[in-house]
């Protein structure tokens, strides 16, 4: 069995790459069976849902949503296994340190990589990131990306484990490019000179784009779970039917063959970011400050005002594809699908957590 040690069992993986890696052992084939996710956590939170994991098998019931409000429900079976939290993170050591492990994956927020504007550590605004360094420096295990992938990565070198690609799937631009040289400046700053030409030779970190709504779980969601499918499933989840991801074809020690089941596989993931940001990202915000202002709660209300509509389709044809061009990606087509996501009733994502963020 090949294994994906991935850090940060939250809702999006959970709705994202975990669906992919089910797929792929959907299939059925022997080498597509090859492949499952270890899971946990650097930090001790989602403890409740861990625990629910656990009881389950590492197995959960996705419920995915049109913007036509047809819903369909999957029993998720690729984490086979759900590790626990300890301070020392000895059970992600343990999986770190296995030959069968060939990718570690993980899914931070943007504020979580401690970068400034020149992709520096900032080390001055986040006093955890310098804690971290300090724990790391006297033998203790980290607990942000950086130090806890030094702890995985020290063990892997000294068991000799081989090479192992290390793998973003969040929503961080040039994601495998910025989270390797912030993971290098940390290791310089810890003066670990073995580690970090080890590092440096064996490991990879493609950049990859990814892609689907997933609102924070709520107890409606485990209702309707249980009146669709009769299970009572306190780790179900819901997300939208769109699902998309994009990787650079960059692995050091093989990788499933996701473009089995709809992963598209690049030489370079920009052109995807760039359309993301301006056409997706930049409408997303677009929509939630003109519906804040026109007193709405949830971006579906404003995507269906027609005159916020209008404005968001106005500046995506006007403003942003024209600075795209050329591109390979058919741009209209991916306006008028965000717009459709966006109107999705179902999804009830605010306009204030997309105004914050």
């Amino acid at each position: 069995m090949n294994t994906i040690l991935h850090l940060g069992l939250g809702s999006f993986h959970r709705a994202h790459q975990a669906v992919y890696i089910h797929q792929l052992r959907e299939l059925g084939q022997p080498e597509d069976r090859r492949w499952a996710i270890a899971g946990g956590n650097l930090r001790p939170d989602m403890l409740d849902t861990i625990a629910a994991l656990q009881a389950q098998g590492g197995a959960y019931t996705l419920e995915t949503v049109t913007p036509q409000g047809e819903r369909r429900y999957t029993r998720i079976t690729s984490i086979q296994r759900v590790l626990s939290y300890q301070d020392d993170l000895a059970p992600l050591v343990a999986v770190a340190a296995d030959p069968a492990t060939r990718i570690i994956s993980f899914t931070v927020t943007e504020a979580g990589y401690y970068l400034d504007a020149q992709n520096r550590l900032d080390w001055a605004t986040f006093p955890d990131l310098r804690a971290d360094l300090e724990a790391v420096k006297s033998g203790r295990a980290g607990h942000t990306i950086y130090g806890g992938l030094v702890t995985l990565l020290r063990a892997r070198m000294t068991a000799g484990a081989g090479a192992v690609t290390l793998m973003n799937c969040d929503n961080l631009r040039h994601n495998g490019d910025r989270s390797r040289g912030g993971l290098l400046q940390f290791i310089e700053a810890l003066g670990d000179s073995v580690l970090l030409a080890w590092v440096q030779n064996h490991t990879t970190s493609p950049n990859a784009m990814v892609d689907r709504i997933t609102p924070r779980p709520t107890p409606d969601v485990a209702e309707r779970v249980r009146a669709a499918t009769g299970q009572d499933d306190p780790a179900a989840l819901m997300g939208e039917s769109f699902i998309q991801w994009v990787i650079e074809d960059n692995f050091i020690n093989g990788r499933p063959e996701w473009e089995t089941v709809g992963v598209e596989m690049v030489q370079s993931v920009q052109a995807h970011e760039e359309a993301k940001i301006r056409l997706l990202n930049a409408t997303h915000s677009c929509i939630a400050w003109a519906g804040t202002l026109a007193g709405f709660q949830y971006i579906h209300e404003g995507t269906h005002h027609p005159a916020i509509r209008q404005m968001a389709f106005d500046y995506v044809t006007d403003d942003a594809i024209p600075v795209l061009l050329p591109c390979p990606i058919d741009l209209e087509a991916y306006r008028d699908v965000v717009l459709d996501r966006f109107g999705n009733p179902a999804i009830a994502d605010t306009n204030q957590r997309v105004a914050m963020d």
